[in-house]
């Protein structure tokens, strides 16, 4: 049913929290206070892993050859659907102005690249029927878009917290703080660190310093090594693991060497199902009906439905002519539906409420309504997304298969000696996939003649030896001419004969066809 790890684990995480067996509930440990925290690093850890083996997994220099996409996935489109989901919250939520709005849309704006490798990493559905180009495209975004979803974040954030400060001066803090020290600088270290692993693993490798498991263990270790020195800086410790794995395997070297071994993808899988149980159990469902801010159920639920219709698919769908990677409408739909919001989103709003001041109840201001809404909103909408995009797969392939078996309905006029009426036949079954390629066949396919044996296969020659030519009846002192006259007569009788044992094959085809036709119109009537 190619239902991934994120769905399971979620459920499995709700059954056990505190809503339910409470046997696994984070929320209670150490009175709450330090949920937050502890949540902030969890994910921390677990997207950097995941963006790193994003990076290391594209193919060589994609991200050079591919720059103009993703300047347009992470331009154009992310901050379309940045300003899509702020005037969605700011319409939905009663008493939330449009800068705190913003805020919290920032949280919600990456795609995920946990939920998104259904369909874009090394599973059956997407090896089987997404096309290499969409896969590729939607890996590549996901790796970046959570580490550039930081200036969002913080542009807000600045603006809404300016307090005597201008706007210019605000923005200008940004450009310097946010733009040059964390997004670039960020970049440059993971690059760097990056480009030397690999040339001390080549090193190492051609000498005979290393073996395997070690290199095998690099995948994490470098994960680790490029997020813990990015975040001691202060810089963008998530775009930075995704420019250390890609500046790694750059060359495609080091994805070649580990490519029979399974570690970096059991280290995912065991590290995507425990943040998954984790933010399961960690679900505020009380939170989203409170007599402390203006959420409501309904309105929870509401806003989750805008945010996964219109915050991503309309953007890519006006907007897929200028990305060249998606050349048709049914890829941009695809590629517009399948932006889903996980651990990333978890991330940035545990982040942005880390950087808000501490909240009165009730709360006294806007501020302090975004600071005690932004958490469980962004959990609502990431359960809604795991619920929707986790079995958006299962249901295509449910709906392939019942499309596969669906009752064909056809109609044969047919004219009866005597009868100026019309017949009709009708013939319930399933189709076969070799029926359907015939059906879908263009019309001039059925003048041509088809090779269905072995001996319906004929190879002229023209330079046939003489050891040949006497064993088919030619002289030793027939000419080359003559010779070749006659063995295109033999062929032109040959082909003639076998056309007319096809055509009197195939008029017996009809004929059976027609008799099984009139059978069933009789029984019919």
């Amino acid at each position: 049913m190619y239902v991934g790890e994120a769905i399971i684990a979620t459920c499995f995480g709700i059954a056990f929290s505190g809503y339910a067996a409470g046997i696994f509930a984070p929320r209670t440990w150490a009175e709450g206070h330090h949920t937050d925290e502890l949540t902030l690093e969890l994910t921390r850890i677990v997207i950097a892993l995941s963006v790193f083996a994003i990076g290391v997994e594209l193919p060589k220099a994609y991200v050079w050859r591919h720059w103009r996409d993703l300047a347009m996935l992470l331009g154009p489109i992310m901050l379309m659907g940045w300003m899509v989901a702020g005037a969605l919250m700011y319409a939905i939520i009663p008493g939330l102005e449009f800068l705190p709005a913003l805020v919290l849309a920032a949280a919600v704006t990456p795609t995920d690249p946990i939920l998104a490798s259904s369909v874009v990493g090394k599973g059956k559905y997407a090896q089987e029927h997404v096309p290499s180009h969409i896969r590729h495209l939607l890996q590549a975004e996901s790796g970046c878009n959570d580490g550039a979803a930081f200036p969002f974040l913080y542009l807000a954030l600045f603006l809404l917290l300016r307090g005597e400060h201008s706007v210019g001066s605000a923005i200008g803090y940004w450009i310097v703080l946010v733009l040059l020290y964390q997004i670039v600088l960020g970049i440059i270290i993971g690059a760097a660190v990056g480009i030397i692993a690999r040339k001390i693993l080549k090193f190492s490798k051609r000498r005979e310093l290393i073996d395997r498991e070690s290199m095998v263990a690099m995948y994490v270790a470098l994960a680790l090594l490029v997020t813990g020195l990015t975040t001691l800086a202060g810089s963008d410790d998530l775009l930075a693991a995704f420019a250390c794995g890609t500046a790694f395997a750059w060359d495609d070297w080091f994805t070649e060497s580990i490519e029979e071994s399974n570690f970096s993808s059991t280290i995912d899988l065991l590290a995507n199902c425990a943040i998954f149980i984790y933010i399961g159990a960690t679900m505020p469902f009380n939170a989203w009906q409170s007599a402390n801010t203006t959420l409501t159920w309904w309105r929870v639920l509401l806003l989750c439905i805008a945010i996964l219709a219109l915050r991503r698919l309309p953007t890519m769908y006006a907007l897929y002519h200028w990305i060249p990677d998606i050349k048709t409408t049914r890829e941009a739909i695809f590629a517009g539906h399948f932006g889903p919001m996980g651990v990333g989103a978890i991330f940035i709003s545990t982040l942005a409420a880390e950087k808000l001041p501490t909240p009165n109840i009730p709360p006294e201001n806007g501020v302090e309504t975004l600071a005690l809404m932004i958490v469980p909103v962004t959990y609502a909408i990431v359960l809604s997304s795991i619920l929707v995009h986790g079995l958006s797969i299962s249901f295509f392939t449910l709906g392939r298969r019942v499309h596969s078996r669906v009752a064909s309905f056809s109609r044969t006029l047919t004219a009866q000696s005597g009868n100026s009426g019309f017949g009709r036949t009708f013939s319930f079954g399933t189709t076969s996939r070799a029926e359907r390629a015939k059906d879908e066949e263009p019309s001039w396919m059925s003048r041509v003649k088809r090779a269905t044996r072995a001996e319906d296969i004929v190879i002229n020659r023209d330079d046939e030896s003489p050891e040949s030519l006497a064993e088919k009846g030619v002289g030793a002192g027939a000419s080359p001419s003559s010779s070749r006259r006659s063995f295109d007569e033999k062929d032109e009788a040959e082909r003639g004969r076998r056309e007319d044992r096809i055509d009197e094959e195939d008029e017996d085809e009809v004929d059976r066809e027609d008799e099984e036709e009139r059978h069933a119109t009789d029984e019919a009537r």
